[in-house]
């Protein structure tokens, strides 16, 4: 057994109790009831056909959902998005930054090193809307935004910003639009800093120190298999789904599970393990059952910034010699919106 093996064998993922009891209770079960009117489905072929079979409606969109009493339609969702695909962009192609320690405690440690990479150039007022703490009080998110849109919105031509400040700015003539421009701002660079921190937490976790022979391509893939960032879908109850199962009635809401997919025994060798390789012979885009950044019918368009910006911190620290600290044997994966674990202490490793 290799010494990476030995200390992810070592290692406890502790879930939080809900998700401990789907993975116990329903693991392997293609469609089941959850309550009075919900269903849950894990099945690949109807997850495809459930959400093959309607566009999500506004209020399912997890990024692009209503905000602040105003729709936000594709149109507005495509500018925005081509802004910040360009600033990544723009990063990744310029220099790395010189001197960053990426140790610590992640994804806290890469939440940071991203906020500055992608958004640095920004005025305080937005850089401060990507704070990992907002996450976890929407009060304190609302307070942020209200108090950033107080001052004016004009933007300076010789200052430095990122394209997505720069687009928010631009379209924020008076205070409800400067509000309105915030909390859009914050609904996109946050994700990106939070999603692709906790991917990379997931596979130090889960692999580190990874083999030489490892593609960060594909340690991305399986971190992404086991630790699904959407690891649950809602659709709500549509005319649509009896017609597909007759198990789901005409007022059930369904609920899809990546999670319980994407551990299935019946569709993956070894499930629960962690095995980047499996990637060597399978193609993320056309395998039925994998899906983390949702259906081909609306794929979540950030994929094409994640996994960039993932395989780039795994870059960074695995030329660093950067691992989970062998000293560290249990981690959370606590309820939250996006799937990952917590407060992992990554350290130096001895090269040898």
């Amino acid at each position: 057994m290799s010494r990476s093996e030995t200390v992810e064998r070592a290692r406890v993922t502790v879930f939080s109790s809900k998700i401990e009891e789907l993975l116990r209770d329903r693991r392997g079960a293609k469609v089941f009831r959850l309550d009075a009117d919900t269903v849950g489905v894990a099945d690949p072929d109807l997850i495809d056909n459930l959400l093959g079979s309607r566009r999500a409606h506004e209020f399912e969109r997890p990024t692009f959902k209503p905000l602040q009493g105003r729709s936000i339609d594709r149109a507005e969702a495509a500018d925005v998005l081509h802004a910040v695909s360009r600033d990544v962009r723009a990063a990744l192609s310029g220099p790395a930054p010189d001197a960053v320690d990426l140790s610590g405690i992640w994804p806290r440690a890469g939440h940071a090193y991203l906020r500055d990479l992608l958004f640095g150039p920004d005025p305080l007022r937005f850089r401060v809307l990507t704070d990992r703490r907002l996450e976890r009080t929407p009060a304190l998110a609302r307070a942020a935004i209200r108090t950033s849109a107080v001052l004016p919105g004009k933007r300076d031509p010789d200052a430095s910003m990122s394209q997505l400040a720069a687009l928010t700015v631009t379209a924020a003539e008076d205070h409800g639009d400067r509000r309105y421009a915030m909390g859009l701002y914050r609904r996109v660079a946050a994700p990106v800093c939070l999603g692709v921190s906790a991917l990379v937490a997931n596979a130090l976790w889960l692999g580190s120190p990874f083999g030489a022979d490892a593609s960060n391509r594909h340690i991305v893939l399986e971190s992404l298999r086991l630790l699904p960032p959407s690891w649950n879908i809602l659709r709500v109850a549509s005319p649509e789904f009896p017609a597909l199962d007759s198990r789901i009635g005409p007022n059930d809401d369904v609920l899809l599970f990546p999670l319980l997919t994407h551990r299935d025994p019946d569709l993956w060798d070894d499930p629960d393990e962690f095995r980047p390789e499996r990637w060597n012979d399978l193609d993320a885009d056309n395998h039925s059952a994998y899906f983390p950044f949702g259906h081909a019918n609306e794929r979540c368009r950030g994929r094409h910034m994640i996994v960039p910006l993932a395989e780039h911190l795994l870059d960074r620290i695995r030329s660093e010699h950067l691992a989970v600290s062998p000293h560290q044997t249990i981690a959370k994966v606590p309820l939250a919106g996006l799937l990952g674990v917590s407060r992992v202490r990554v350290s130096r490793t001895r090269v040898t």
